[in-house]
């Protein structure tokens, strides 16, 4: 074991403060990135989830967020995909926003809001039916005007299952309730494609909406997807699955807003783990003073001393990493048991793992000025 990680383990009240404040400056960080990319992954958990593993979206579209009206196709475009010999299945993704109320009970008041209405066939193993829909589930939405929730959104809502409410001055029931489709922005109703056409969010023959395609073999997606591509002819754009969902997560951090919320925290988060560290680590090596005065007495060079003290502080960001590791679960866990769900894509966790040690290996730098007072003479003092 070396000297730097001995003195750690051995004085790691000394250091706690940097391995603190080390934390809370990439918790500052992971937790707005898992809050946006939870937002992306709840307004399109239903894709995600589906049994598609292609997207046929309009030409010029790059993702689903803040695509608008362009990210259709028109349902012209379905037979042509049909062509591909390795389609077996293609249907609409029909959504469009709409107006909500309750039916609140006597003297209470009621709850109104816009929510996003998102759209599956449930037919048994359809093409745009989630993964995680239970048999109970997809009957549910057999029934016309019958509609689906997180659990998370019935207070928001101001429902319960089997209550009744209108959308667009229609009225629906919540017949099943979801997990893992929270919003965190606009909450996401369910339906069947049939109870959407009767809500009068979609005339027949006019639809245009993105198409959700389902291959023979999953793993040659790539390779359909450029075939498609190829064949396009200006008409559509495909994605498979992974590569679409990468796009959404990718299209909510470049938002103008949110760029500046993680800009700020980036910078916020450097200038107080460089401040709070530095500064530990400068007090810590001030209080150890005589033992690297005793260092240099027995020959060893200040050179010497100062690697000494950069292996110090890379132990220190490593630890000060694990502490952000467990605050970050314990947020994500917290998140989860509310219904709010986060996620974390790997650059970024990668990104805020090199800065905290880039953090810990500067504060180290700034600590160095101390090894000087470190004279042999002071330990006849």
């Amino acid at each position: 074991m070396s000297l730097a990680l001995a003195t750690l383990l051995y004085e790691w009240r000394r250091y706690t403060a940097a391995m603190v404040a080390l934390a809370f400056s990439g918790l500052l960080i992971l937790a707005q990135i898992g809050m946006f990319t939870g937002l992306v992954r709840g307004i399109t958990a239903t894709i995600d989830r589906s049994r598609a593993d292609i997207m046929v979206l309009g030409p010029k579209s790059d993702s689903l967020i803040n695509s608008g009206p362009g990210s259709g196709v028109p349902m012209r475009v379905r037979p042509q995909l049909y062509m591909h010999p390795e389609v077996v299945e293609v249907a609409p993704l029909m959504g469009n926003g709409a107006m909500w109320a309750n039916v609140p009970e006597p003297g209470k008041k009621r709850k109104t809001d816009f929510v996003q209405i998102w759209t599956v066939d449930p037919r048994p193993g359809s093409v745009s039916l989630p993964t995680d829909y239970s048999e109970q589930t997809r009957r549910a939405l057999l029934e016309p005007m019958a509609i689906a929730v997180d659990k998370s959104s019935l207070k928001k809502l101001g429902v319960g299952l089997n209550d009744s409410a209108t959308i667009n001055g229609k009225t629906v029931k919540v017949r099943a309730l979801l997990e893992g489709y929270a919003s965190m922005d606009q909450t996401s109703v369910v339906m069947s494609n049939d109870s959407y056409r009767l809500l009068g969010l979609s005339r027949r023959g006019s639809d245009n909406a993105p198409m959700l395609v389902r291959i023979k073999d999953p793993a040659r997606a790539d390779g359909v997807r450029d075939k498609l591509n190829a064949g396009a002819k200006g008409a559509y754009r495909a994605f498979t699955r992974q590569e679409l969902s990468k796009a959404n997560e990718a299209a909510i951090l470049k938002e103008q807003i949110i760029g500046v919320f993680l800009t700020f925290s980036v910078v916020l988060g450097f200038l107080i783990g460089i401040g709070i560290t530095s500064q530990t680590l400068r007090g810590a090596i001030l209080a150890s003073i005589k033992e690297f005065a005793s260092l240099r007495a027995l020959g060893v060079s200040l050179s010497s001393l100062s690697l000494i003290v950069m292996e110090l502080s890379f132990w220190v960001g490593v630890a000060g990493l694990g502490v952000t590791a467990v605050l970050t679960l314990g947020v994500y866990l917290l998140a989860n048991n509310s219904g709010l769900p986060m996620g974390f894509p790997l650059p970024w966790l990668v990104g805020v793992t090199i800065m905290l040690l880039a953090i810990a290996m500067a504060s180290g730098l700034l600590a160095l000025g101390i090894l000087k007072k470190s004279q042999p003479a002071d330990l006849l003092r």
